[in-house]
């Protein structure tokens, strides 16, 4: 299934959501990093893989299962696009 979930693409093999978001400064992709940082720890949920670079971040959240995407992982999910949305 490669449908859209608010701005993510799902990936079947392994399940996971994919997005990457744009920033016009590094100022901006480094705020969006801190706070994704500090969510992470507070709800101890991280992503299974970050790259970025001065201008952008691709994030991809595995299935917390492991077997198929939950409503958690959605929540996570959109909870990371509020940081970026928010311009932190």
């Amino acid at each position: 299934m490669n449908d859209d979930f608010q701005g993510w693409e799902r990936r079947d093999k392994p399940p996971t959501l994919f997005r990457r978001f744009a920033f016009a400064q590094y100022a901006q992709t480094r705020a969006f990093l801190d706070a994704l940082s500090a969510l992470s720890e507070e709800i101890q949920r991280h992503p299974q893989n970050i790259n970025f670079g001065t201008t952008y971040v691709n994030i991809t959240i595995g299935a917390v299962d492991d077997t198929a995407l939950s409503a958690e992982d959605e929540q996570f999910a959109g909870r990371i696009a509020a940081l970026a949305e928010r311009g932190e």
